[in-house]
């Protein structure tokens, strides 16, 4: 027996080793995008573009970050109420109102929901549709439960124009002041951060692609190149879907087509410099934000372990066999180690109690820099191992409402099916 436990734990160490050394170095925080100088050479058009639903509560914070950003080009906000019941679209106009900057928020009234489209992402076609009028260089994607700072437009633009990239996002900061948001949302940014690798994000080539939801930045002629948000209309995770979608230089397959078709014709003709060119890779940025942040609350486990669940099974492709070896590689990776501390001292075998205890300090070491982050006691860093083991349950719980047809609750509405 005691073999068998002292090579599992010197699996889980090795996987720790090559986590640490190969992937990524996703445990790192340095991808921040307040570290980017602001100075403007150029002063492009955008839109901001915040589907909002029953979101009253939060607007007058959230809303009012947004009209006020020190952007000194031209941007206007289209606020897309999304058959609220709260009076969001009055809220709205109030808060435009007591700021001075009526002129520069549109809000439209959201259209029912047609089939096959999720409800976010309707309400952010309906927004970039009515902000198309104004022929914007970026669209900028945001929640309506986002503070941000007021300069983070500025830095995006900058960011996306200094180093000509199609897709700039920032992870805002989540909100971390309960006990329960301390011991989870720091995890819930590592987790993400070892699951897509900033630095691979940000690598042109490197295919993993990711962005966050709260805060991304587009070029309009990218996202016409992959043909439009209406390429992810049915994505739970939609923020990565566009990502993917944007570094990939893939659109719908009508889009590819007309494109192909078009220089196809073009080269027969032996014209130069066509007009529609092969859809091109992409070039992406993703990063943390330390100054805007979510307002959205998580003050209890239930709420917390519903927005992990809701979209848990869809992060794993609904496969089966990637949700077994989650649940396998999980507790190898996460629990192995103090389990290991804690039988090797009862055994009295130190072999293995110190190949535990090397592994629980490997993944300390680890997720120390998003407990700094986030600016809460090392003693969390510690506990990862629990951590990790709630999150399995949540990613089992996620598969079970999946297959009882409960799975992609949000707002009142349930997405039952397979949506990407």
């Amino acid at each position: 027996m005691d073999v068998i436990v002292l090579g599992f734990m010197l699996l889980s160490l090795t996987i720790w080793l090559g986590l640490l050394g190969f992937w990524g170095q996703f445990w790192r925080t340095d991808q921040q995008l307040e570290v980017t100088e602001t100075q403007l050479e150029s002063l492009p058009v955008v839109c901001v573009v915040v589907p909002a639903r029953n979101e009253a509560q939060l607007l007058p914070t959230t809303l009012r970050s947004l009209l006020l950003q020190d952007y000194p080009g031209s941007f206007n906000v289209f606020l897309v109420d999304d058959r609220s019941t709260d009076q969001t679209a009055n809220f709205a106009e109030g808060v435009a109102h007591a700021v001075g900057k009526a002129q520069q928020l549109h809000i439209i009234s959201g259209e029912s929901l047609p089939p096959g489209w999720s409800g976010k992402l309707w309400a952010v076609e309906q927004g970039i549709k009515s902000a198309s009028l104004f022929a914007p260089d970026y669209f900028l994607l945001t929640d309506a439960d986002i503070e941000h700072d007021s300069s983070n437009l500025r830095r995006l633009v900058k960011k996306a124009m200094q180093e000509d990239l199609d897709l700039v996002s920032v992870m805002v900061r989540l909100r971390c002041e309960s006990i329960w948001e301390k011991l989870l949302i720091p995890a819930f940014v590592f987790f993400f951060q070892k699951l897509y690798p900033f630095r691979w994000v940000n690598n042109p080539n490197n295919p993993t692609a990711a962005a966050a939801g709260g805060s991304i930045l587009i070029a309009r002629e990218a996202l016409e190149r992959i043909g439009g948000i209406q390429v992810i209309r049915q994505a739970l995770i939609d923020d990565c879907a566009l990502a993917q979608a944007v570094k990939r230089g893939t659109g719908n397959k009508e889009t590819r087509r007309q494109l192909a078709t078009s220089l196809s014709s073009l080269l027969q003709s032996q014209i130069p410099n066509p007009k529609y060119p092969i859809p091109s890779q992409g070039r992406i940025w993703l990063g943390l934000s330390s100054l805007t942040r979510s307002l959205r609350p998580y003050d209890s486990l239930a709420t917390i372990w519903d927005m992990v669940a809701r979209t848990a099974y869809t992060q794993l492709n609904y496969s089966l066999l990637i949700l077994l070896g989650t649940l396998v590689g999980m507790p190898l990776i996460y629990l192995a180690p103090p389990v290991c501390v804690i039988l090797g001292a009862v055994w009295s075998n130190w072999a293995i109690a110190f190949t535990g205890l090397l592994g629980w300090l490997l993944m300390t070491f680890a997720y120390y820099p998003t407990i700094r982050f986030y600016k809460c006691s090392v003693w969390f860093a510690l506990s990862l191992p629990a951590i990790a083991f709630l999150y399995t349950l949540m990613t089992l719980d996620s598969a079970l409402r999946h297959w009882q047809g409960r799975g992609g609750a949000w707002k009142g509405r349930v997405y039952p099916v397979k949506l990407n």
